[in-house]
């Protein structure tokens, strides 16, 4: 196997151009567009689901047992659930968020007659006007409000203008990168996961036949992980194993880092596989990545939801050092990078056991653990 070198402008363009591209789960026709574009790009095929789920493929040697590498282009957001006789709205989240992260932030509702823009406020914005009671407004999503742009003065006018119940809300993501490397953004979950893998598509793409892969790869890039049924209805009837590639929160109690690639072992939903996982580990560790091994408590991946929906297959989760996951998130550059080197040493490496090239099969081949 060989480690090939990140385009790293490549990849910090990509993710600012998905980060540009409002994708709350359930609204998410231009991200797809913008994904494919990029593969196009790359003169990798590709073929969409009905809802837009993209199921693309690196060619390898054979096709059977082959495998997936997973992200998902869809954002938390929020959606209009009713019209105030003050003339603004309330609202319902889109994904799982506290509305603690939304007060304050500028947003995009998608209404019939078009765009319109607002910010999202507590309803005791001002001090000026509540004194301290803006400091014990309890945080709910009952206790927030969307200003639109727009002259209106009570619900008339805003369904005046076009706004209406059910209409979707992207949260401005207000990205900036700085000169030590940080990236500071809404939404990185997933769009960095997203471009990492793409960053690392084009690194084998434009290898020029000097790595080869076993067997194909396919990129799956889902539209509704952020509400909990991301990769159940996209996966290629012989992928064996899929590797998810999510964030990997950092804070008290996590191993993860916002300077590293996280291989996780068990989330929420439970333990991911065994032998993928280590598998992982060991290229990571041997490609001198300095991969940190996590345990997440509150959090679950596209894994789930492929394992829920019936698929037997082996999976595993890579995640990107982030802080502050859905809200004011952060990482850096080195985690990108470091999970983009990772992925091309997955690609180059051989299927976890050959003998998951039958979906049933005698005991003849069938890995072992650590218990021997």
């Amino acid at each position: 196997m060989r480690q090939l070198e990140i385009d790293t402008e490549y990849l910090q363009q990509t993710l600012l151009t998905l980060l540009e591209t409002p994708s709350p789960s359930g609204h998410t026709d231009s991200i797809v567009r913008g994904v494919c574009q990029r593969l196009d790009e790359l003169d990798i095929a590709y073929e969409l689901t009905r809802r837009g789920a993209i199921r693309a493929n690196l060619p390898g040697e054979r096709k059977n047992p082959n495998r997936a590498v997973v992200a998902h282009v869809d954002t938390i957001g929020a959606m209009i659930r009713g019209l105030k006789d003050n003339g603004r709205l309330s609202l319902v989240p889109v994904g799982t968020w506290s509305s603690r992260f939304a007060e304050g932030a500028r947003a995009i509702v998608f209404s019939g007659a078009g765009q319109v823009r607002g910010t999202i406020l507590p309803l005791k914005a001002s001090g000026h006007a509540y004194n301290s009671d803006v400091d014990t407004q309890p945080v709910s999503w009952d206790q927030v409000e969307l200003r639109v742009d727009l002259d209106v003065r009570d619900a008339a006018g805003l369904a005046g203008h076009g706004l209406g119940i059910g209409d979707w809300v992207a949260i401005d993501p207000a990205p900036e990168i700085t000169d030590t490397g940080f990236i500071v953004s809404r939404h990185l979950d997933d769009k960095a996961g997203v471009a990492a893998v793409l960053a690392a598509a084009k690194a084998v793409k434009e290898a020029d036949g000097k790595v080869s892969l076993p067997v194909d790869c396919h990129l799956l890039f889902t539209i509704f992980e952020e509400v909990g049924s991301g990769a159940s209805a996209i996966l290629h009837q012989d992928v064996a194993e899929m590797v998810g590639v999510d964030n990997a929160v950092a804070g008290p109690g996590q191993n993860s880092s916002e300077y590293n690639v996280s291989v996780a072992f068990m989330d929420s939903a439970g333990p991911y596989d065994f032998h993928l996982s280590h598998q992982l580990l060991r290229l990571a560790e041997e490609g001198g990545l300095e991969p940190r091994r996590v345990v997440f408590t509150y959090y679950r991946s596209d894994a789930a939801t492929a394992v829920e929906a019936g698929n037997d297959i082996r999976t595993a989760l890579l995640g990107f050092g982030v802080d502050a996951s859905h809200g004011y998130e952060r990482t850096h550059i080195s985690s990108l990078v470091a999970l983009a080197k990772l992925l091309v040493l997955y690609f180059q490496s051989p299927p976890v056991a050959e003998r998951d090239r039958v979906e049933l099969g005698p005991l003849k081949g069938f890995p072992r653990g650590q218990e021997g």
